[in-house]
Formats: C-alpha cells, structure tokens, sequence
C-alpha cells in the first residue's frame, strides 16, 4: 500500500534546522569540554562501549569534528539523508553509552530517543526540490 501524505516544504526545513541544533550544539560541547566529557563517560554505567570503541579522548574529539560537519550539512540540507544517517550512527554509541542505565537521565535518554525519531524522518523520506513534499 503506497500512501502519499502532503507536508508543507517550510516546516520540513523548519524541523531540519531545528533538528540540527542539537548537534552543533554538543559538538562544540564535545570540542571545548573534552575532560567534562570524558568525565561523563568514565561514570557511566556502560561506559565499556565507549572503551570498545577506543581512546575516550579521541572518541570526544572524533565525534565533536563529526557532528560539527554533519550538523551543517544538516542545518543547510547538504545530503540530508547522508548528514542524518552519520548524526544517528554517532547518536546510538552515546545513547548507550551515557543515558542507558543511568536512571537520573531518563529524560535526556527520551530526548535522544525522540532525536533519533527526527532523523529516521530525513533518512526515511527523499526530499526534493517542492513546495509540498509528498512523504
């Protein structure tokens, strides 16, 4: 069954751009607060993933430059898909990494799990160049 819903070309951009706030966010987070993040790994309950991946300072710094790019890739809808799906497969290792487990950060936990939903919708649906985008 193909179903076509019509959605308004402004409040796509609207959500992408709003969307990638966060990440230029933690990425500059990630980049001038090194130790704080590292510290923030190192207390939490999982934080073996992180080891498994390799150097936590590296890993802080690597993410930091990662959501930076695709962050503004993200914010000016340059490869939207490809800038949502790198932001989801860095989002998932710090998801549980950090909030999984943690019972005083279901909250932030909800946040990433409601984040994740908006960039699934940009992965999920190709967007061209219209004024109603059919999804």
């Amino acid at each position: 069954m193909n179903t076509n819903i019509l959605v308004s070309r402004r409040s796509v951009q609207v959500l992408r751009v709003m969307l990638s706030g966060i990440f230029l966010v933690a990425s500059f987070n990630h980049l001038l607060n090194i130790e704080k993040t590292v510290n923030r790994i190192d207390q939490a309950n999982f934080k073996g993933i992180a080891y498994f991946f390799g150097n936590p300072e590296l890993l802080v710094m690597l993410s930091g430059v990662v959501m930076l790019i695709t962050g503004i890739g993200l914010l000016i809808g340059f490869k939207t898909r490809w800038a949502a799906t790198i932001l989801l497969a860095v989002l998932i290792p710090i998801t549980l990494t950090v909030q999984v487990g943690q019972i005083t950060t279901l909250g932030p936990l909800f946040k990433n799990i409601a984040i994740s939903g908006g960039l699934l919708f940009f992965i999920l649906n190709n967007f061209k160049d219209q004024q109603t985008t059919k999804i």
